[in-house]
């Protein structure tokens, strides 16, 4: 495990480490929190955060997916 301090630029971006993303590859899931944001290789398990959206009925499952992939 590694800890790095980035400064984001004017447009709100980071630099991913390129040994970062050639381990991991290059899509990220990025999970807001209230206090924190998360950045996670998109080939893991997103479905840890399913519990963690709100949809009132599970009708419109292009919904859910747009909900759990979306950037915030």
């Amino acid at each position: 495990m590694s800890i790095e301090v980035k400064k984001l630029d004017r447009h709100g971006r980071i630099v991913i480490p390129k040994e970062w993303r050639e381990r991991h590859g290059d899509e990220v899931v990025v999970v807001v929190y209230e206090d924190k944001v998360e950045i996670l290789p998109r080939k893991g398990n997103v479905m840890r955060f399913a519990d963690s959206i709100e949809v009132e009925e599970l009708k419109d499952w292009e919904e859910m997916r747009r909900e759990l992939y979306e950037v915030r």
